[in-house]
């Protein structure tokens, strides 16, 4: 049973690409991914191959600037990792056959690599999802991006049919997340519905209509599948989220 309670295990990753690392990892995934998005759908094939030809170069340069070869290459596959979560939410959220820039951008990061590098990255790769812990600072982030993204896209189509879809794609990601990582993923659950709670207030969003119908169900939804133990700290957590921001926005009282 989780706990709100439970630490959360040490990183071993951490010593070659530190948590401040990771987070930026996740962050330039999210942007190369919107970049060769809008390339691929909007632009002309010339356009796009050197958008993703320009990408490649920023990309690279960055993981470059770590310290040693094995941090290079973690970096390296931090930054393929999150796009390619990317290109797989999206291709099963919009029902897409392939994303030509993303396809393109990835391939021509790896073309460079000599052998010695190919394994190196490869084995980083597949260290990312040996254990939960590994590099979990970049996973937080990218998921709480991705699964914000996703709800966005539910509340601003004008199809009911759509928005509800969406929903329900983004509920059986939350689900499998809580899944998949016993030890997290109910705060990342929890980190969701807190930020959707706080969006609708900040901003008036999904207040009624069909925003507000595809939000309901991915709540409702949520309540019903979780164990109800960890549905309980979903919603325990997410409610003081909720809370603490509320007091944040009056500001300390004021004494008379």
């Amino acid at each position: 049973m989780p706990s709100s309670q439970t630490p959360s295990p040490s990183d071993p990753l951490a010593a070659l690409v530190d948590g401040e690392a990771q987070r930026r990892a996740a962050h330039l995934a999210q942007e190369a991914f919107a970049r060769v998005f809008r390339l691929s759908v909007a632009e002309p094939d010339d356009v796009r191959r050197r958008g993703v030809e320009q990408l490649r170069g920023e990309l690279a340069e960055w993981a470059g600037q770590a310290a040693d070869d094995e941090a290079r290459a973690l970096r390296l596959a931090l930054l393929l990792a999150g796009m390619d979560q990317w290109g797989l939410a999206w291709t099963q959220a919009f029902e897409l056959v392939a994303i030509p820039g993303l396809t393109e951008l990835i391939g021509a990061l790896r073309t460079g690599l000599d052998a010695q590098a190919e394994a190196r990255f490869l084995r980083h790769f597949e260290s990312i999802g040996a254990a939960e812990q590994n590099v979990i600072d970049f996973k937080v982030e990218l998921r709480r991006a991705l699964h914000l993204a996703l709800w966005h896209s539910s509340i601003a189509t004008e199809s009911r049919e759509e928005a509800l879809r969406l929903s329900s794609r983004l509920g059986g990601m939350l689900l499998a997340l809580a899944r998949e990582m016993p030890i997290a993923g109910w705060r990342l659950v929890a980190d969701a519905v807190a930020f959707i709670q706080i969006r609708c207030l900040a901003d008036s969003l999904a207040v009624e209509g069909i925003g507000q119908e595809a939000t309901q169900a991915l709540f409702a939804a949520l309540a019903r599948e979780l164990p109800k133990d960890v549905s309980d700290l979903v919603m325990a957590h997410a409610t003081r989220a909720v809370i603490a921001w509320q007091h944040a926005q009056r500001g300390p009282e004021q004494v008379h």
